[in-house]
């Protein structure tokens, strides 16, 4: 089976096509905004104009503007093809990339949160999240590494509080989908937002 990955919830703008737990293409670049302008093209460069059995895609945590992008495109062609849509989450996609390159350790991910906060998410060595995301000021958030390995582009706000971490920066990518389990790219084709929405409606009485 033929899956298009796609990828838009972060400054990365990232597509991917996987076939048989194998990678026949990809595309990516860091675009920090226009991943509306950028994604189209990109898919209809992939093999086949992209053209997949099955579409994933990544809904967050991130940018609320990119993870709504690639939900649109996700759910638009999946209508178009006749083809289910299932989701990821950016933050374990960067940990099965992180430990594929340095496995069996402990890792937190963080990514920027906007507001001056950083989502973040802790995993064991077998990628297995010790809880939800959570969005946090950098100072808990270095408070709540307790000496593991951290990675993630959210890192630059982390180095703020302790200039001795890691530039362990990383973007969320496409490609990197084909290490998560079945479980984790089986999600609900809908955001992960991480925090509560910002406007909270107001109630009459």
């Amino acid at each position: 089976m033929r899956t298009l990955v796609i990828e838009t919830a972060t400054a990365a703008c990232s597509v991917a096509l996987i076939e048989d737990g194998a990678l026949i293409a990809r595309d990516h670049v860091v675009v920090g905004r226009g991943h509306a302008e950028r994604l189209v093209p990109m898919i209809a460069g992939l093999p086949g104009h992209g053209r997949a059995d099955a579409i994933l895609v990544d809904c967050g945590p991130g940018s609320f503007t990119g993870v709504r992008v690639g939900l649109a495109a996700a759910r638009g062609l999946g209508i178009g093809w006749g083809v289910p849509v299932h989701g990821y989450s950016s933050l374990a996609s960067i940990a099965a990339a992180a430990l594929a390159e340095q496995p069996d350790e402990a890792i937190v991910v963080v990514l920027d949160g906007g507001h001056g906060e950083v989502f973040q998410q802790g995993f064991d060595g077998a990628l297995i999240a010790d809880g939800p995301a959570v969005s946090c000021k950098p100072g808990d958030a270095v408070a709540a590494l307790r000496g593991r390995r951290v990675v993630g582009q959210g890192l630059a706000r982390l180095r703020m509080i302790d200039p001795a971490l890691p530039e362990s920066d990383r973007l969320p990518d496409a490609a990197d989908a084909i290490l998560l389990s079945a479980e984790q790219s089986s999600l609900p084709p809908a955001p992960l937002y991480g925090r509560a929405p910002d406007a909270v409606p107001s109630v009459r009485t």
